[in-house]
């Protein structure tokens, strides 16, 4: 690809069509300084930076096997295949927090690094578990990843240059250990499905008392089922055997692989098929053949709880990131993540942040775990969605004004909503700018650029904790999802990676793709210096101003309610220059610049006139008045 100039107006494209050199800050001025103690930061004051430790930097080629002998379908090292581990590490990942803390983020989220099965079968073939997501050892690091000490220094690291540091947990599942006999084949040493799925199998169809034992006695007698009112130790000490739907087996070669040894009891699994993702399988199907763990349980809930608080206790860590949420009972989150936020809170983190990944982009959904789940925060799926409808494939700025308006449906609402991490792509979805090439492959780079670029900026300045995917500040577009958006920052060996057309840059992902200089990283670095830099960017009260009903334009404000400063966004994702009026506070008459061209006095009370590039966007202040 032609390397595209590096021109920015204020920190961004002067046109999306016509690039051409411009000043702009160094970029370690751009770089905001972490200002004050990092535990006194609430949630909505950092940029999160989310990475996979396997794809970001190896920093000790000693592990890249995680000391296990044999060839790869032992221990899963193959860095030319997506699916296996490329050797990136803690080391590499310390190595590069100056880039990290460089492009202007303040929190660091990272796919879990606890120890995984090294490689599972899926399907007809093999992969490894380089994401992190197939836990065996609950309370160590994947030796493909380094050592507990490694991880301490790691995070100690982070803290010294006043950055927090959120782990990726899992208590929905452990990797793919338990099989059954009805659909798995015992003779052979890893097991792989031989009959077909094994099709999930209802509690209506295959009671907790009434099925497995031979003889045609009831098991599992007095056991009252799972409604919340029998929710306690003793009805489940009545389940006692766990063939009531399939008949489970731990094969001969991976007994006793889990730890807390505990995990390695079949009964505190549901045992009872794969899920579709709908209904009651959501929550008792296994996840692509993952050992779900019956959360329900109290003994479930209680050694889930002394796991995770044993992490904060002995790595001060900042936070969780909690998969697979929404595959999780209410009443788990009710108990765990009070007793996380009371547990960090005793030990001095009165910020602990937690946000669950419920995978729906449907506000009312999302704020069902913050009511009813009572989850602090979830992932705001719905704000992807439409920066990818809006921004990506140019449908009406309207649906923003929906979005923000189902703030008030989240537990405690603006104050809830403030603290969602936003995000505009992840290692399961894949890219913004590959969404943005995928719906229209005929546009040139150059848009792709803007594009990707003015979507950062909607998320950077409005209400939310936003969230950086790894590589999307080197122009990374990714083919699709899952492994083949989840490329590496070291120079990859992988074909279907490198021969990927970047944006904004002549490298592909052969290269080494820590360019401080690549035009995407210059521009959020410089919106995240800005947003550092202005409280009410980070903590005031989020207003729609404006909407397109046709069109591609959106204006919001950021408001202190106390001083009265206003920060005015108007970004514009259509191909043409917007003209327009925007209602703003009726004392907000005084104006200054903050990122394009702003006039300096409002048109009249309560109306201001402002000019927007294509694919561009504007900030304007009104400065505080008391």
């Amino acid at each position: 690809m032609k390397q595209i100039a590096n021109c920015f107006r204020g920190g961004l494209i002067a046109s999306a069509f016509a690039v051409a050199a411009c000043a702009s800050l160094p970029v370690s001025s751009q770089t905001a300084e972490v200002s004050g103690n990092y535990l006194e930061r609430l949630p909505q004051d950092e940029v999160i930076y989310f990475v996979l430790p396997d794809r970001f930097e190896n920093g000790d080629t000693a592990n890249d096997r995680g000391m296990i002998e044999g060839d790869r379908l032992a221990h899963g090292f193959d860095p030319t295949e997506a699916g296996f581990y490329h050797g990136g590490d803690l080391k590499g990942l310390q190595s590069r927090l100056d880039y990290i803390q460089a492009l202007g983020a303040t929190a660091i989220w990272f796919a879990p690094v606890f120890q995984n099965n090294p490689v599972q079968p899926t399907g007809d073939s093999y992969v490894s578990g380089y994401h992190g997501y197939w836990v065996t050892d609950f309370t160590n690091v994947d030796p493909h990843f380094g050592t507990r000490e490694e991880f301490k220094a790691f995070v100690d690291a982070a803290h010294a240059r006043g950055m927090k540091v959120y782990m990726d947990i899992i208590t929905n599942h452990t990797a793919d250990i338990i099989q059954y006999r009805e659909c798995h084949d015992p003779a052979v040493l890893e097991p792989i499905k031989v009959s077909g799925d094994c099709v999930y199998r209802s509690i209506a169809d295959y009671p907790w008392t009434t099925q497995g034992d031979p003889a045609g006695e009831a098991i599992n007698s007095g056991f009252m089922g799972d409604e919340a009112a029998y929710l306690t130790a003793e009805n489940y000490a009545r389940l006692e055997r766990s063939d009531y739907a399939y008949t489970p087996y731990v094969p001969a070669s991976k007994e006793g692989v889990k730890t807390p040894a505990w995990l390695n009891d079949p009964k505190y699994y549901h045992n009872r098929g794969d899920t579709k993702f709908e209904g009651e399988n959501s929550l008792y199907g296994d996840f692509y053949g993952l050992d779900d763990l019956m959360t329900e349980d109290p003994f479930v809930v209680d050694g889930m709880i002394e796991i995770f608080k044993a992490w904060i206790t002995d790595y001060r860590v900042d936070g969780f990131r909690i998969d697979t949420a929404k595959h999780v009972r209410p009443e788990f989150w009710q108990q765990f993540a009070p007793a996380m936020l009371e547990h960090a809170s005793s030990l001095g983190i009165e910020n602990f942040h937690i946000f669950g990944e419920t995978y729906d982009f449907d506000p009312a959904q999302l704020a069902r775990y913050t009511i009813e789940h009572k989850l602090p925060a979830v992932l705001d799926f719905a704000f992807q969605g439409i920066a990818v409808n809006v921004i990506a494939h140019g449908e009406p700025a309207r649906q923003f004004e929906g979005l923000f308006a189902a703030d008030t449906v989240y537990k405690n609402g603006a104050e809830t909503a403030a603290i969602l991490p936003t995000f505009l792509g992840n290692h399961d979805m894949g890219r913004f700018a590959g969404f943005v090439r995928t719906h229209a492959p005929e546009i040139g780079d150059d848009e792709i650029l803007a594009r990707t670029r003015l979507a950062h900026a909607i998320m950077m300045f409005s209400r939310g904790v936003p969230v950086i995917y790894y590589g999307d500040e080197q122009g990374f577009i990714s083919d699709s999802n899952d492994h083949d958006t989840r490329e590496d920052m070291f120079p990859s060996q992988v074909s279907s990676y490198n021969d990927n057309d970047l944006v904004g840059t002549s490298k592909t992902t052969a290269d080494s793709n820590f360019d401080r200089e690549h035009p995407l990283f210059k521009a959020i670095a410089r919106m995240a210096a800005i947003r550092s830099q202005n409280v009410t960017l980070r903590r005031g009260a989020h207003v729609v101003r404006h909407t397109d009903l046709d069109g591609g334009v959106l204006a919001f404000s950021r408001i202190d309610r106390a001083s009265g400063e206003e920060f005015l966004i108007v970004a514009n994702a259509d191909t043409a220059a917007r003209t327009l009026n925007v209602v703003v506070d009726g004392a907000s008459r005084d104006w200054n610049s903050v990122i394009g061209t702003c006039q300096s006095k409002a048109k009249a009370a309560a109306s201001y006139a402002v000019t927007v590039p294509a694919l561009d966007f504007v900030i304007c202040k009104s400065p505080a008045r008391n």
